[in-house]
């Protein structure tokens, strides 16, 4: 007589295990940033008349921010970074970002400071840990 072999069953979902780890990594990359969708056409985000100064103030805010994880930034409540979402029906944009297909890219619109007030603020969304910078806006036009 045969004997029938049982096949043992696998300990664990693979995929799910494959899913938590890629999880678990990414919460802990630092943050990217990416010009991909930086718009400088918007009427209220043009940035073509800013100074050097301006520049300097906003790459000096990414590379500070590129040290630190995604969570880091969104659970940190400094009155220099007011790292937020973007609640559209509060602005004065309403209808969010205008590039192709956004509806479907940007989960989340977010924003943070680029200094404690002088500088304004940097809009755009994550996916994963990069940031695509969307509008710069010095004068602070998204928020009347």
């Amino acid at each position: 007589m045969s004997k029938i072999r049982k096949s043992t069953p696998p300990t664990g979902n693979p995929s799910i295990s494959l899913a938590k780890q890629t999880a678990e990594k990414r919460a802990t990359e630092l943050i990217n940033f990416s010009f991909k969708y930086l718009d400088g056409t918007h009427e209220k985000f043009q940035y073509g008349a800013h100074d050097a100064e301006y520049f300097c103030e906003v790459l000096e805010r990414a590379k500070n921010l590129s040290s630190i994880t995604k969570q880091e930034l969104l659970s940190n409540r400094s009155p220099a970074l007011k790292a937020h979402p973007i609640k559209w029906k509060e602005t004065s944009i309403e209808e969010g970002f205008d590039f192709p297909k956004h509806e479907e890219i940007v989960d989340t619109p977010y924003q943070f400071g680029v200094s404690r007030n002088e500088h304004g603020r940097i809009h755009g969304f994550f996916i994963y840990n990069t940031f695509y910078i969307v509008w710069l806006d010095k004068n602070h036009e998204l928020y009347p």
